[in-house]
């Protein structure tokens, strides 16, 4: 029996598409008796027609990958597009490099670790890009005995 006419309407008075429509393959008698927007409407209500609930993509394997993304994993050469300087510039990379030697610098002066004239030679030295990291901030300084004399 063709249900053809019943189902394009159906989903147009259910507001879905044609697959969406779900009809009662016991009663297909009863459904192709209906045949006005109003009958449907009616058959709708009785259960004899109903909308299938739509189906999505799973997430569960996006939601994966970006576990994996945030451990580290999946940044090989496979996935790069940009060069090294436009994934993270060089101006970035040397603000997160002197902004903490210039911070060391400061509670380094501040707490009297070193005097103030070694401060500023130390401070154009970070600026010349003397230093890797604090560490190796620290080491020079303990290596060249810069730490001020207790009076």
């Amino acid at each position: 029996m063709n249900l053809s006419v019943q189902k394009r309407i159906a989903s147009d008075v259910m507001d879905c598409g044609i697959n969406r429509v779900w009809l009662d393959t016991e009663r297909t008698e009863e459904i192709s008796m209906a045949i006005t927007r109003e009958d449907i409407r009616k058959l709708v209500h009785r259960g004899l027609i109903k909308k299938k609930p739509e189906q999505a993509n799973s997430r569960v394997r996006a939601r994966k990958r970006t576990l994996q993304r945030k451990k580290g994993r999946r940044k090989g050469q496979g996935t790069r597009k940009g060069t090294l300087n436009a994934r993270n510039p060089r101006k970035n990379r040397w603000m997160q490099r002197i902004r903490p030697l210039r911070r060391e610098l400061k509670t380094m002066r501040d707490t009297r670790y070193i005097e103030r004239n070694i401060y500023r030679r130390l401070y154009r030295m970070a600026k010349g890009g003397a230093f890797r990291s604090v560490a190796h901030l620290r080491t020079y300084v303990e290596e060249h005995s810069l730490i001020r004399k207790r009076r």
